[in-house]
C-alpha cells in the first residue's frame, strides 16, 4: 500500500513540476523557453494563467496529503518495543536499586569509588 502511495505520490510530483513549468512568469520564464506560451494555445489565451493556478493549487494539495498520509502510515509503531539505550538505563537502574534508610547516618566511604 505505501509503495503505490509513493508511487502516486511520484507522479504528482511531476505534474506539478510540469504545471509549474508551463506557467508564464512576468519575464516569460520558462514557459517561453520550451515552446512559446503552449499553455496559452492549448487552454486558450486569457483562462490559461487561471487554469493553471488552479491546478497548481490541487496539486499542491494533494502533494502535502500524500506526504502526511505517506509519514503517518511508514512511521515506527509502537509495539513495545523501546531502544536499546532506554532499555540498559532501566537495567541498569534496577541493578543499582539501594534502599536508603533514613534514619542512617551518611557516610562517605571513598574507597568504594576509587575501586
Amino acid at each position: 500500500m505505501i509503495g503505490f502511495l509513493i508511487f502516486i505520490h511520484t507522479l504528482v510530483s511531476i505534474l506539478l513540476i510540469g504545471i509549474i513549468l508551463m506557467q508564464s512568469s512576468q519575464g516569460s520564464g520558462l514557459s517561453g523557453t520550451f515552446g512559446g506560451n503552449t499553455a496559452n494555445t492549448v487552454l486558450g489565451g486569457q483562462n490559461a494563467g487561471n487554469v493553471l493556478s488552479k491546478i497548481t493549487s490541487w496539486l499542491a494539495s494533494i502533494f502535502i496529503i500524500l506526504a502526511i498520509f505517506i509519514s503517518t502510515l511508514s512511521g515506527p509503531v509502537e509495539s513495545g518495543s523501546s531502544s536499546i539505550i532506554k532499555q540498559a538505563a532501566e537495567d541498569r537502574n534496577e541493578e543499582n536499586l539501594n534502599p536508603i534508610d533514613p534514619n542512617q547516618d551518611a557516610v562517605l566511604d571513598l574507597n568504594e569509588v576509587t575501586e
